[in-house]
């Protein structure tokens, strides 16, 4: 009997669980464990200064709570305090607190929290060993910046609505003018938002071809949501809109394993955003920022990230649905780098209210 798509999606869920709870197991019966990078200087510094503070833009009892609960598990002797905010509250509480004089994070996360601290000089480069085997593009080769997880974004679409030769598979099938006013987004202003979707156009299409592109798409009118990519998808879950664009495909793959009727579309290149995540320069607690990078960003580690449903940016380690990572999904994406986001950014927005709004 053939499967239903929801049904694949929970087996998935359910073999990689599996493997992500065997590979744990082997991991704490190896004997003196320790995350690559890590070595005893280092480790005997941290549990001196005992303490560490993460600012950290992830959902606190998705994955902040479980992965200082491991690095604390694997680390006694050293407490994590952790905060979440979204990434640009993060870059502001930090600026502030260094004006004041009163720096109190070591390290923060964020998709674009970087490129302000940066700015402000206010990020401690750190080249972490564990990262080395990450893709150059996954890495700040001055040790500003690593990947600790990806998100990959496309069409989310509603499975009762939309089937069989409908369901688009290129860009070019979105201009079909049966989706007019029927395909939502987010209004986020980042490259998780229709900004991210306009950079990946001009950069597949070229400028001419891709602002011909982008105007058509215009005609279209799709429809600008105020809220989170999770509350376009829910709306297009429940049927309010068939298609969603710039769609988490981690979040379809949680609603279809529950569900939900839904999918997503491999339109490449997918796009890539990178939650980067940083020593604050004068951190309080340097060593222990040290070893938290060396430990998230290890394989053992980003297993953890993996366990939360993120997916991991270390190659070596799959997702708990693996063909959400476009190697083991063999499909193509592009990731907006830091470079790329300050070079582009103010220009994508500009076209975004210039066509979409």
């Amino acid at each position: 009997m053939k499967r239903s798509m929801t049904a694949l999606l929970r087996v998935s869920l359910l073999a990689g669980l599996a493997a992500t709870t065997a590979l744990a197991a082997t991991t704490l019966a190896a004997p003196a464990a320790r995350a690559a990078g890590a070595d005893a200087a280092l480790i005997a510094a941290a549990k001196a200064e005992g303490n560490l503070v993460w600012y950290s833009t992830l959902i606190v009892n998705q994955i902040t709570r479980p992965l200082a609960l491991a690095f604390e598990k694997k680390y006694p002797g050293i407490k994590v305090q952790y905060s979440r905010a979204p990434s640009t509250d993060v870059a502001l509480k930090i600026t502030t607190e260094a004006r004041a004089g009163r720096i109190q994070a070591d390290v923060f996360d964020g998709t674009n929290t970087i490129l302000p601290l940066q700015d402000a000089g206010l990020v401690q480069p750190y080249v972490v060993d564990s990262a080395k085997g990450y893709p150059p593009e996954f890495r700040d080769p001055n040790g500003l910046w690593t990947t600790m997880n990806v998100y990959y974004l496309t069409v989310g679409y509603n499975t009762d609505l939309v089937k069989g030769a409908d369901v688009p598979k290129t860009f070019d099938d979105l201009l079909n003018p049966k989706w007019a006013g029927k395909m939502a987004w987010t209004t986020d202003p980042t490259s998780a938002g229709a900004p991210g979707f306009i950079q990946n156009i001009l950069a597949l299409k070229g400028q001419e071809k891709g602002m011909d592109y982008l105007t058509k798409l215009a005609a279209l009118k799709p429809v600008n949501v105020p809220a989170s990519q999770r509350v376009v998808l829910d709306k297009v879950i429940a049927g309010e809109f068939p298609i969603g664009l710039m769609i988490f495909n981690h979040h379809v793959a949680i609603s279809a394993a529950k569900g939900a009727p839904v999918a997503w579309a491999r339109m490449e290149p997918v796009v890539g955003t990178a939650n980067l995540i940083s020593i604050v320069k004068g951190a309080p607690h340097p060593n222990a920022a040290r070893l938290f990078l060396e430990y998230v960003l290890s394989d053992e580690g980003q297993r953890e990230v993996a366990k939360a449903f993120y997916l991991p940016a270390n190659p070596d380690v799959p997702a708990i649905v693996p063909d959400l990572k476009p190697k083991e999904g063999h499909f193509q994406a592009r990731v907006v780098t830091p470079e790329m986001e300050r070079a582009g950014r103010t220009a994508w927005i500009d076209l975004y209210h210039k066509l979409f709004r």
